[in-house]
């Protein structure tokens, strides 16, 4: 399916800006996107938007399921496509890297944790701040 495909099957207009910024999302080798990052990337390449549409069309694919909106530790929001999958998340607070995993141990926690005081979770985030090994002058052996 195109990508104005699947706009227009969502209810949003296949504009150019649009395109353009779920391209972007698509292929950029960092994940994790703020709008300002996206305005920069766009301009870099000499497209002519605004950075209220941006904002607008951000919005727009996050009520749209296309896109999931972090508030990490910076306190901007950050964006990365909805690929599905529950992930959780460590950013770096010295120089904002973020990994992404999956543990299923820190998950059955989690359950176990709820169940035990009667608590039906619906939906969770795990964020972990901490330093990086490239920060910490740490490498991993």
């Amino acid at each position: 399916m195109s990508k104005a495909s699947h706009l227009k099957d969502i209810g949003l207009k296949a504009t150019g800006p649009r395109l353009k910024i779920l391209d972007l999302f698509e292929t950029s080798e960092s994940r994790h996107l703020s709008a300002e990052d996206v305005y920069r990337r766009l301009i870099a390449e000499n497209i002519d938007v605004g950075l209220a549409t941006i904002y607008r069309v951000l919005t727009q694919f996050e009520q749209a399921g296309i896109l999931v909106r972090h508030h990490f530790e910076t306190g901007k929001a950050v964006y990365e496509l909805n690929e599905g999958g529950h992930h959780d998340h460590m950013v770096c607070v010295k120089c904002g890297k973020v990994v992404e995993f999956f543990d299923p141990e820190i998950e059955a926690l989690q359950d176990r944790i709820a169940q035990q005081h009667n608590f039906h979770i619906v939906d969770h985030a795990l964020y972990m701040y901490g330093e990086c090994a490239e920060c910490t002058g740490k490498k991993k052996s």
